[in-house]
C-alpha cells in the first residue's frame, strides 16, 4: 500500500504590508480580554464579600443578615435569624458567581487561543483538557452550555423564592431558559452537521 507523505513545509515568506496589518489587527482584541480579566477580579471580590457576610450572619450579625436578605431580593416575612431558605439562596448566588467566572475563563483563554495567539501550553500540567481541541465551533457550544447552567441556577433561585415573584416573571424566566436550551441544542446540531462532511472526507483519504 502506498503511503502519502505530508508535503514538506518550506520557509514562510513575509507577508505584504497590507495583509500583515490586517493580520496584526487581531491584537486589538487584547484590551477586551484584559478587561474581562478585570471583570473576573471584580467577581472574585464580590464572591468573597458575600461569603464574608454569610459567615457574619451565621454568627448572629443583623446588619450582615439584612444585607444578604436585600442582595437575594427576599421580601417575604421579615427575617430576624439566618434560616435554611436564606442560606440556600445565598449559596446559589455564590454558585452563580462561580459559573459566570468559569464562563469568563472560557471566553478569555479560549478566545485568546482561538482568535489572537497561541499560548504554547502544550505539555503544561495545568493545561485545561478542553483547550487542546478548542476552536470557534467548540467554543460556541461550550459557551452555550455554560449559559444554560447559569440560567438554571437563576431559575432555581426564582422558584425557591417564588412567593416574591409574579406568575408573569416565573413564566418569562422559564420560557427564556427553554429558549437558551433550544438554542444550545441548535448550535450543537449545526456544528455536528458542519463537521460531518469534513470527518467523512478524512476517512475517505
Amino acid at each position: 500500500m502506498r503511503k502519502d507523505h505530508p508535503p514538506s513545509i518550506g520557509p514562510v515568506s513575509p507577508l505584504r504590508p497590507l495583509p500583515n496589518l490586517i493580520f496584526a489587527s487581531r491584537w486589538l482584541q487584547l484590551p477586551l480580554y484584559l478587561g474581562l480579566i478585570a471583570a473576573q477580579a471584580v467577581y472574585v471580590l464580590h464572591f468573597l464579600l458575600e461569603l464574608w457576610y454569610l459567615v457574619l450572619a451565621a454568627g448572629g450579625a443583623q446588619d450582615a443578615l439584612q444585607h444578604l436578605v436585600a442582595s437575594i431580593g427576599y421580601t417575604g416575612v421579615p427575617v430576624t435569624a439566618l434560616n435554611e431558605t436564606i442560606i440556600m439562596l445565598v449559596v446559589l448566588a455564590l454558585i452563580d458567581v462561580v459559573m459566570i467566572s468559569n464562563l469568563l475563563i472560557m471566553v478569555i483563554v479560549g478566545g485568546y487561543e482561538t482568535f489572537v495567539s497561541r499560548m504554547g501550553l502544550q505539555g503544561h500540567r495545568d493545561q485545561p483538557e478542553w483547550l487542546s481541541h478548542v476552536n470557534a465551533s467548540v467554543l460556541k457550544v461550550k459557551l452555550a452550555t455554560a449559559i444554560i447552567g447559569i440560567s438554571s441556577i437563576h431559575l432555581l433561585k426564582t422558584f425557591i423564592n417564588a412567593a416574591n415573584y409574579t406568575d408573569k416573571v416565573l413564566i418569562a424566566q422559564t420560557v427564556i431558559h427553554i429558549t437558551f436550551l433550544l438554542s444550545a441544542m441548535a448550535i450543537a446540531y449545526t456544528d455536528r452537521l458542519m463537521s460531518a462532511p469534513a470527518h467523512r472526507n478524512t476517512e475517505e483519504l
